[in-house]
Formats: structure tokens, sequence, C-alpha cells
């Protein structure tokens, strides 16, 4: 099978907001940048190189912002990838940097208009597919932030809105001002808090992107029945934890990250994994049980 068709036919296709269609198994893009998140990648050559197999692979959705580097993802993004055909890209606000891993919420209204501006022009589109809240910031006030979003979607800024590292409250309160398409929590096999937001998102159709996706921990230590279903399909922790990300709910929209091909090329062959219903529910229990 052509590696193109193991994206599409494995991952499958979700719809973010009923109408743009992404194969599910996307790319995050902040690993792109510098150590700590911060400045020029160590190898700039390679991280292109990175970015423009994604099409070849078959991955068509990636996630970026505009805090990654700051502001070097999203110019890398375009350097390696413009113009970006059938490519969708998701990028996100509400977090300044002052150094390398620090990250510190900013909300206020005209903060959040002007970096999605910037991102529209570094990107260089005329609107952006997919904009989301970094952080909802504790210090400015909910429903003002909300409404800055709700007004640059109505000006035709942003075609839609997600959110990130929120709960079932607060994506209840964001719908009273627009459509929330997607939801970016921290979850993966060996972090489940945000489960209940999962299963909120999947009956109501909201695209789930779960960062830090493919960590297994000691699950997969040697010896575990993690490790030897691993083995079985001849795969490694990591793409046995993003197969069982995928199987776990249509609306999930896995985004693991890399700088080096090698790596993008493994994380893809991850999505050709599919598990037993019995594989999924024992690694499932696993996971419960590390808990």
């Amino acid at each position: 099978m052509a590696t193109t068709t193991i994206v599409r036919n494995h991952s499958g296709v979700f719809k973010i907001g009923g109408d743009m269609s992404v194969n599910r198994l996307g790319f995050g893009a902040m690993r792109i940048t510098g150590s700590g998140v911060w400045g020029e990648p160590e190898d700039k050559e390679e991280s292109l190189r990175t970015l423009r197999k994604l099409p070849e692979l078959g991955i068509d959705f990636i996630d970026t912002a505009d805090s990654y580097g700051p502001e070097v993802s999203e110019r890398l993004i375009r350097e390696a990838l413009y113009p970006y055909k059938d490519i969708k890209i998701a990028t996100k606000a509400g977090l300044a940097r002052t150094g390398p891993n620090v990250w510190i919420p900013l909300g206020r209204p005209e903060y959040l208009r002007q970096q999605v501006i910037l991102s529209i022009r570094r990107l260089g589109v005329e609107r952006l597919d997919l904009w989301q809240l970094h952080r909802i910031d504790s210090k400015v006030p909910q429903n003002e932030q909300f409404d800055a979003i709700k007004a640059m979607q109505s000006e035709g800024l942003i075609r839609h809105v997600g959110l990130s590292e929120v709960g079932i409250k607060e994506i209840e309160a964001a719908q009273k001002f627009f459509k929330v398409a997607t939801v970016q929590n921290r979850y993966n096999l060996v972090d489940r808090a945000s489960e209940d937001v999962l299963d909120f998102c999947e009956k109501n159709n909201i695209g789930f992107i779960p960062w830090y996706p493919l960590a297994a921990g000691d699950l997969a230590k040697p010896g575990s029945r993690f490790e030897a279903i691993a083995k079985s399909h001849d795969a490694g922790p990591s793409q046995i934890a993003l197969a069982w990300l995928l199987k776990r709910s249509p609306v999930m929209l896995p985004i693991p990250g890399t700088s080096k091909v090698k790596h993008l090329e493994e994380n893809v062959a991850g999505a050709n994994i599919e598990l037993s219903d019995k594989e999924f529910a024992e690694i499932s229990e696993l996971s419960k049980q590390r808990h």
C-alpha cells in the first residue's frame, strides 16, 4: 500500500466545524523550533524537509501557534508549503513568550486581535482555517475574550474557532458566542484526565485534538502486556499509543510532532496499525490501572 493511502484509509476523515474535511492524523508544528520552543531550529533544513514531506504522506492538517518560536513555526510552515493547496492550518494565540519554556496567558481582546492579524500575515492567507484560544486568561473576563473571538469570526478573519485546555463548562460558555469546532487538551494513554471532555466532544461532533499524544510511560516496560501487543504488530510503544488514540474516538485528531522526517514516517506508520477490539480494551484497562 502506498504511504499516502495509509493516512487516508486508516486514520479516517473528520469534518472540522462540519464542513472542513481533514485526515484525522495531523501534524503538530511545535517541535520544528529551537530548544525550549524558542528561536530557530537547530537544523532548519531538516525541519523544512519534514514539513515538505507532509503532503506526500497524506497529512493535510497542521497545528501551530504564534507562540511557537515565537513566530518561527508559522514562518517555516509558509516557507516550506505555501501555497498550501489542500493543507489546512490551525494556529493559536493567547500565550505570550518571554524566554525558553516560558508561557504567559494573555487574553486581552486587543492582543488577541493583533495576534490573529499577524498570524494571517505570517502564513500568507486571507483568513485562518482554524484559530484556537491557547488558554483562557484568568485575568481577563472570560466573556470579553469570547466576544473578541466572535467579532473576528464575524469579520472573516477566522473560519473556525477552537479552545485549548478547557473543561465542559468553559466549552458551553463559549458556545453562547460562537460554535466551538475543536478542543485541544492534553490527553494520551497515561493521562486521561480529559476523558469527560472527550466524551462531550464526541457527543457534539467537536474535534478533539490531544496534545502530547504519544506518551505510553511505564505501560511499555519490558515484559508488559503492552509491550507484547506492540511486538505483535512489529511496532514501537508510541505507534501503539497513536493507534489506540485513533480507535478511541471518531472525533480524535492526534497531532504528533517532530522535526525529523524519520520520526514523521514512524508516526504515519502508527496510523496503519489496526488494533483489535480485544487489544484496544486490554490497553485501555492497563492504562486505567496505572492511575
